[in-house]
C-alpha cells in the first residue's frame, strides 16, 4: 500500500513538473518526508531518481515540438553541473532542518519574482523588442517556438547571458543540496533574467534538470541515501506524469502556467517552513 500511495503521489509530481519544469522534486520531498515521515536525505535521494524521471519523459516531447532551446540548455548546463557536484558534497555537512528552511526560503523567493516577472510583462510587450545580448547573437542562442493560442512561431531574444550563467551555477549547488533538480532556479533564470518565454523556460529546464541530477546522482549513490524501495515506485509514478504533463503543457496558456507556478510554490514553501522551524 505504501508504495501505490508513492506511486500516486510520483504520478501528481511528474505531471506537475513537466509543465512547470520543476522535475517532480518540489512534491516529491514534501510528499515523502511530512506525509509519510521518511527521512528527508532518503526523500533526496528517491528526488534525484525522480528528477531524471521527469526529463526524461518530457524532454523527448518538448524537443519533438521545438518548444525546447538546445544550444542554450547546453551551454547552461556547464554551470549547474559544477554547481551539483560541488552541492552534493556540501551536503554531508548541513543539518536537515536547514535544509527544509533553505528549500522553504527559495521557493517563496521564486514565487514573489514570478508574480513580479507577469505583471512587468504586459508593459515590457507594448514596449520596443530588446536586442538581446551580445552572447546570445555570437553563440546563436535566439531562437523560435510554436505557440498554440496564436497559431504561429513566437520569436525570442535570449538577454542578460552571463547573470544567467551565473543563476545556473546557484542552480546546480542546490540541486546537490536539496535533489529537486534545481528547476525552480532554472525557470526563474531563464524567465526573469534571460527574458525567455515562459512555455521555453519550462521545457529548456526540463532538458537540463536530468543532466543536473545525474551528475549529483552518484554521489548520493554512494552515500547511501538512495534505497529502492522508495526510489523505484517514484521513479515510475514520475516517469508516467511526465509524458502526461508535456501534453498538458503545449496546450495551456502561458498566463495559467505562470499562476499554477506561483500558487505550488507559496503552498510548498509553508509546508516546509513549518517543518523547518519545528512548527
Amino acid at each position: 500500500m505504501t508504495s501505490l500511495l508513492i506511486v500516486s503521489i510520483s504520478i501528481f509530481a511528474g505531471v506537475l513538473g513537466a509543465i512547470l519544469g520543476l522535475g517532480g522534486g518540489i512534491i516529491v520531498i514534501p510528499a515523502l518526508t511530512l506525509i509519510l515521515g521518511i527521512d528527508i536525505r532518503y526523500a533526496i535521494g528517491a528526488s534525484i531518481v525522480s528528477v531524471i524521471a521527469t526529463s526524461s519523459g518530457a524532454a523527448a516531447r518538448y524537443v519533438r515540438d521545438h518548444m525546447t532551446n538546445i544550444r542554450l540548455a547546453i551551454f547552461l548546463e556547464v554551470a549547474t553541473t559544477t554547481g551539483a557536484l560541488c552541492g552534493a558534497v556540501l551536503s554531508s555537512y548541513i543539518q536537515s532542518r536547514y535544509l527544509f528552511i533553505l528549500f522553504s526560503l527559495l521557493l517563496l523567493q521564486s514565487a514573489f519574482m514570478m508574480w513580479k516577472r507577469g505583471r512587468q510583462k504586459q508593459a515590457a510587450d507594448n514596449k520596443d523588442k530588446n536586442k538581446g545580448h551580445a552572447w546570445a547573437h555570437h553563440l546563436k542562442l535566439n531562437s523560435h517556438y510554436p505557440d498554440f493560442h496564436l497559431q504561429r512561431d513566437v520569436e525570442y531574444l535570449v538577454e542578460n547571458v552571463p547573470l544567467g550563467f551565473f543563476y545556473m551555477f546557484g542552480a546546480g549547488i542546490l540541486s546537490g543540496l536539496l535533489g529537486i533538480g534545481s528547476g525552480v532556479l532554472k525557470v526563474l533564470a531563464m524567465d526573469s533574467a534571460m527574458k525567455l518565454p515562459i512555455k521555453v523556460s519550462s521545457a529548456t529546464s526540463n532538458f537540463m534538470i536530468g543532466v543536473t541530477a545525474a551528475a549529483s546522482a552518484g554521489a548520493y549513490y554512494m552515500k547511501g541515501d538512495i534505497l529502492p524501495e522508495i526510489a523505484a515506485p517514484v521513479a515510475i509514478g514520475v516517469l508516467i506524469g511526465s509524458f502526461l504533463g508535456a501534453h498538458f503543457m503545449t496546450k495551456m496558456h502561458s498566463d495559467v502556467i505562470r499562476k499554477i507556478f506561483i500558487f505550488v510554490l507559496i503552498v510548498i514553501s509553508v509546508q516546509m517552513g513549518i517543518k523547518g522551524f519545528g512548527l
